[in-house]
């Protein structure tokens, strides 16, 4: 009777580590999501959410079309970060700002024509969370650390309030890429819409980049073959392409890409507008 007993307890107590076991990995779990063109959710462990250049409303999305509205799905935002002004990056972030009371990361003077221009909300964009290019912060109680890196392109505002006495476009200051560091998660690298430069392998040597996201579509930033080499420079072991297909005058396919890819050994892996891809630790699971 007693060995049955110690046989029982024994049964209960590896049930339960088995049990915290799991849940521990599922808690290390990290999600990414791609809306299309360069807009990327990014799920903590912990459940933080950052939304990345929110244009949900593109072409690309799924959850857009049919007249549907993708912003309906959305319950939660903790961050929104904006690599720079235009439109086609900006997108929906006033109203997701609105509606969720995320905080905003960004340059101060982007953040500072949004507030004035597009009216987003001024508590939102008055956090810790501004930064310039070369900084990096730590949110999410510590769980996120964000690092500004410099992009080549442009930047500004497109401005409601244009006429005789105002500009159609406002200063955006300095166009910019993060890369997100995620405790217990992977390192992600976001291109936001720059030319390829000889500096991205300063990114590659200072941060161990698990996955980048690269914008890919030519004609406003870097070519297919140059976003390859970009690849290569920031030493990433995955590469997922972005801002192509979206509209006339980008690139409309990643085959260019992912040739290019081959050439250079680096692993490619295409999301469709919409997918979601899933790391336990810096281990990419699931796509």
């Amino acid at each position: 009777m007693e060995i049955r007993i110690a046989a029982t307890k024994l049964m209960v107590a590896l049930f339960i580590l088995l049990l915290g076991s799991v849940s521990q990995t599922m808690a290390q779990e990290t999600r990414i999501k791609w809306f299309g063109h360069a807009a990327f959710s990014i799920t903590t462990p912990n459940g933080k959410v950052l939304l990345i250049d929110p244009w949900l409303n593109n072409p690309s999305n799924p959850e857009a079309k049919d007249g549907k509205d993708p912003l309906s799905a959305i319950t939660r935002v903790d961050y929104i970060l904006l690599t720079h002004g235009h439109r086609d990056h900006v997108g929906d972030a006033v109203e997701l700002a609105k509606k969720t009371g995320a905080a905003l990361i960004c340059n101060p003077e982007l953040a500072g024509n949004l507030v004035k221009l597009a009216d987003f909300p001024q508590k939102q964009a008055e956090t810790d969370a501004i930064m310039g290019i070369g900084g990096e912060i730590q949110i999410a109680d510590g769980e996120v650390t964000v690092a500004m890196t410099p992009a080549v392109h442009s930047s500004s505002v497109f401005n409601p309030k244009a006429g005789a006495n105002e500009p159609e476009r406002a200063y955006g200051g300095n166009p910019a890429g993060f890369v997100i560091i995620i405790r217990n998660g992977p390192t992600i690298y976001h291109s936001g819409d720059t030319a390829y430069f000889k500096d991205m392998e300063t990114i590659g040597e200072e941060y161990q980049i698990d996955l980048a996201l690269l914008n890919i579509g030519g004609h406003f930033g870097m070519e297919p073959r140059m976003a390859a080499k970009a690849a290569q420079a920031v030493r990433t072991k995955l590469a997922v392409p972005q801002h192509f297909g979206t509209f006339p005058g980008i690139v409309p396919t990643a085959d260019g890409f992912a040739a290019a890819l081959k050439k250079l050994r680096i692993d490619f892996y295409e999301m469709k507008p919409g997918e979601m891809i899933t790391f336990r630790g810096r281990q990419l699971i699931k796509k």
